[in-house]
C-alpha cells in the first residue's frame, strides 16, 4: 500500500525522472532544492531509496466534488453494480439505519434498476422514513412522500421541481441542490479525512472542486480541513463566490479558479441571459467553467462566447458530446476541455446501448481535441465518475467498456499523453505537464517501477508513496513530519 508524507526536508535517492535519467532529488523547505546524479545525505536528513522508481509531479484531478464524494461514501448505493433491480433497491434501503435526523440518503441510481423513479414508486419501495435518492448523474434527486412533506415540496417554486399534469410535485428535483439544501435537517459538511487519504493513496496532490455556488459553510469547511491537515491536498475552487479574491498557491488554503456555470440539460438558458452572465463573470476578472454535456448546450455556449468575447482560462467541463465539426471553434475561442473518459470504462455499455451509433465517435473525445489544438485535461468527476486517476488514464488509452467493446478507437490517447493530462497545474488545465525541477513545490508521487513499466498497465498499485510539500512550521522540526499512511 502507498504512503503519504507531508514533508519539508527529505533526500530521494536513485529516482527515475521524467526525462528517463536517474538522479537524487533533495527536498528542503517543502520545495525541490537540488537534482543531481548523486547527493550526499546531510546529518539528520531523512532518506528514501527510490530503487529506480519513477518520481513524478503529484497528479491533479481537474474536476471532482469533495463534499459530495465524502457524503457518497456514507450513503446507500442504489445503482449498478451493487443494485440491479427493484428488489435489490428495496433491500439496500432497508439495510441502512436512518441518520440522526431519521433520513436515508441514497446515491448512484439509474433507470435500469426500477425505471423512472418518483415519489409514488419510492413510497412503494421504502415508505417508513424520509428518503432521498440521487441519480448517478448528480443532476436529479428523487424524494419519497415523507421527504417531500418534510421539505415542503408542494409549495416550492424552484424551476427544477418536476410536476405532473395536475400540478402536484412528482418528487423529482432537477439541479435544485441550492433550493433543497437549506430545507434538509441541518448538518455540518462531511469531514474530508477519508477522501484526502484515498486521494493520496492514488498519487493525487491537488484537486479542483467543481461544485457550483459553494455555500459559505462549505467553503469554510474545506478551508478548515486544509488548514488542519485533515485534507492534505491543495484545492482549486470553481464554486467560489464571483467576487472572491484570488489567493496564492498554498497547502493551507484553497485558491480561486474560473467561475462555474451550469448549462443544464433540463433547462438551457436563453442566449441573451447566457451572454450577460458570461460578461459579468469576465468583468469580475474570472474565466468561465461551463458545464456542457449535450450538443445543444455546446452550440449555445459557443454562440454566446462569440458574442461576449472570451477570456484566457475559459473552459468546458465534461464535453461529453463534441461533434467533430465544432473542434475548430473550440480551438479558435481558446477553450480548454476538462473531460472524463473514465465514464467509458464505468458505464460505456449503457452509452453503446442508449446513445445513437452515429454519436459514438463524439463521446468524450480526447485525441481529436488535442490534434485540433484544444487543450485537454483529464479528471474524475467523482463521486459521479471513478475517482482512480490510473483507471481514467487506462480508459483514455483503451476506451473500452466494461464488456470490452471499444468506443471510438481513433480517440485513444498514448499512455504518456494521458498521464500528462493529469500533470498540468490546477490553474492551467491542458497546459504543459509539470516537471520535477529545482524550485518547484515538492508535490510528488513515487512509483514502484519506472514510468514506462507503470504506463504499460496503469494501476494505482504502482504508487509507492505520495509526498506533499509542507510549509515550514516553527513548532515542528522537519524530521517530525510523520508518515501518515502506509
Amino acid at each position: 500500500m502507498s504512503r503519504l508524507l507531508r514533508v519539508t526536508d527529505v533526500l530521494l535517492q536513485d529516482a527515475e525522472l521524467t526525462e528517463g535519467r536517474r538522479a537524487d532529488v533533495r527536498v528542503a523547505g517543502g520545495r525541490v532544492a537540488e537534482v543531481a546524479p548523486a547527493l550526499s545525505r546531510r546529518p539528520g536528513e531523512e532518506a528514501v531509496d527510490c530503487r529506480g522508481g519513477a518520481l513524478l509531479p503529484g497528479l491533479v484531478d481537474h474536476h471532482l466534488h469533495l463534499h459530495a464524494l465524502a457524503a457518497h461514501r456514507q450513503s446507500v448505493r442504489c445503482g449498478p453494480p451493487a443494485v440491479r433491480d427493484r428488489a435489490g433497491l428495496a433491500a439496500a434501503l432497508a439495510s441502512r439505519a436512518p441518520d440522526e435526523h431519521g433520513w436515508i440518503r441514497g446515491v448512484g441510481y439509474h433507470e435500469t434498476v426500477a425505471g423512472n423513479l418518483d415519489a409514488v414508486a419510492l413510497d412503494r419501495i421504502h415508505p417508513s422514513h424520509p428518503v432521498r435518492v440521487q441519480h448517478r448523474s448528480g443532476a436529479l434527486w428523487i424524494l419519497n412522500s415523507r421527504a417531500a412533506e418534510a421539505v415542503s415540496l408542494s409549495s416550492g417554486d424552484h424551476p427544477g421541481i418536476e410536476r405532473g399534469a395536475d400540478g402536484a410535485p412528482t418528487g423529482r428535483l432537477w439541479r435544485a441542490d441550492d433550493w433543497l439544501r437549506p430545507r434538509l435537517p441541518r448538518t455540518r459538511p462531511p469531514e474530508l479525512a477519508a477522501v484526502g487519504a484515498e486521494l493520496a493513496r492514488l498519487g493525487v496532490t491537488s484537486v479542483t472542486d467543481a461544485t457550483p455556488d459553494l455555500a459559505a459553510e462549505a467553503l469554510a469547511a474545506i478551508a478548515d480541513d486544509m488548514a488542519t491537515g485533515v485534507l492534505p491536498q491543495r484545492v482549486h475552487l470553481l464554486g467560489a463566490p464571483l467576487d472572491a479574491p484570488p489567493a496564492e498557491l498554498s497547502p493551507r488554503r484553497p485558491t480561486v479558479g474560473p467561475y462555474k456555470i451550469v448549462l443544464a440539460d433540463s433547462g438551457l438558458p436563453s442566449l441573451d441571459d447566457l451572454v450577460e452572465r458570461i460578461r459579468a463573470v469576465h468583468a469580475a476578472g474570472r474565466a468561465v467553467a461551463a458545464h456542457v454535456v449535450t450538443r445543444e448546450a455546446l452550440v449555445l455556449l459557443l454562440v454566446a462566447l462569440r458574442e461576449s468575447g472570451g477570456l484566457p482560462g475559459d473552459r468546458i467541463e465534461h464535453g461529453a458530446l463534441v461533434p467533430r465539426e465544432l473542434i475548430g471553434d473550440l480551438a479558435a475561442l481558446g477553450l480548454r476541455v476538462v473531460t472524463q473518459p473514465g465514464f467509458l470504462a464505468d458505464r460505456g455499455d449503457d452509452y453503446a446501448r442508449d446513445v445513437p451509433a452515429r454519436d459514438h465517435a463524439d463521446l468524450y473525445r480526447c485525441r481529436s481535441l488535442v490534434e485540433g489544438g484544444v487543450r485537454l485535461a483529464l479528471s474524475s468527476d467523482a463521486p459521479y465518475g471513478p475517482l482512480d486517476p490510473w483507471a481514467v488514464i487506462a480508459a483514455a488509452v483503451r476506451r473500452a467498456t466494461p464488456a470490452g467493446h471499444v468506443l471510438a478507437a481513433e480517440e485513444r490517447l498514448s499512455p504518456v499523453a494521458a498521464l500528462n493530462a493529469y500533470l498540468a497545474p490546477a490553474d492551467d488545465p491542458g497546459g504543459p505537464p509539470r516537471r520535477v525541477r529545482v524550485g518547484t513545490v515538492a508535490d510528488l508521487v513515487l512509483l514502484h517501477t519506472g514510468r514506462a513499466e507503470a504506463l504499460a498497465d496503469p494501476t494505482a498499485e504502482s504508487v509507492r508513496a505520495t509526498l506533499i510539500g509542507a510549509e515550514r512550521d516553527p513548532a515542528v522540526s522537519p524530521c517530525d513530519h510523520p508518515c501518515l499512511r502506509r
